[in-house]
């Protein structure tokens, strides 16, 4: 079972249909009381980092991951919910992140872009290759530079660099997919990403 976590923020539909496409059972979920033991959890988020927050914490989903994911469920932050499990963000005017990863959500800076938002088609690079397969095994599998769909104007810079496991060029490089035990986040849009964003998905499912 793979539980998605609604809070009012996220493309909850798409991811489902996407997973169930493997014939992965999912569950939407709006209380952290229906997660059931053993169930991988996605954080899907559109929106803003404040707003985010502040439902998480209304509906008691803040205090459960972070005492939950300690004990190794497994979590896939998607976009804005990937964002979430940094500390914090520009975006925020008060609220802090989850904390999950060390590290803050920073703007895109127009003096260096050429648009905000960052929106359509654009290539990883996956950061730490084993000969020809990605150490992450979100990202195994993959053909060589693929592409996937964005849409964001803020992006994560984590403190550890350890945890990039893929970037993305816009004006510079920056961190596009992240990883830290069972915690995995992707800036992108997996489920609108086509042929690549259902491997990465399906990789998800597969994980022990």
């Amino acid at each position: 079972m793979i539980a998605i976590i609604d809070y009012g923020m996220g493309n909850i539909h798409s991811v489902q249909k996407a997973l169930e496409s493997f014939g992965q059972e999912t569950s939407v979920i709006s209380s952290p009381k229906k997660l059931k033991d053993g169930d991988k959890i996605v954080l899907p988020g559109v929106g803003a980092f404040d707003d985010a927050i502040l439902e998480l914490k209304k509906k008691g989903f803040d205090t459960f991951l972070k005492q939950e994911l300690n004990s190794k469920r497994t979590l896939l932050g998607i976009c804005l919910g990937m964002q979430l499990l940094f500390e914090r963000s520009q975006e925020a005017r008060q609220e802090k992140g989850l904390g999950l990863f060390a590290g803050e959500v920073r703007r895109f800076d127009p003096r260096q872009v050429k648009k905000i938002p960052h929106i359509g088609w654009n290539q990883l690079k996956i950061t730490k290759p084993s000969t020809r397969e990605s150490d992450c095994p979100l990202l195994r599998g993959l053909a060589a530079d693929p592409c996937v769909y964005f849409c964001h104007s803020y992006y994560v810079a984590p403190a550890d660099k350890k945890t990039i496991e893929a970037t993305c060029e816009y004006g510079f490089e920056f961190a596009a997919v992240v990883s830290k035990d069972n915690l995995y986040g992707v800036q992108f849009h997996p489920e609108k990403s086509q042929e690549e964003g259902l491997a990465i998905l399906k990789n998800f499912v597969e994980l022990c």
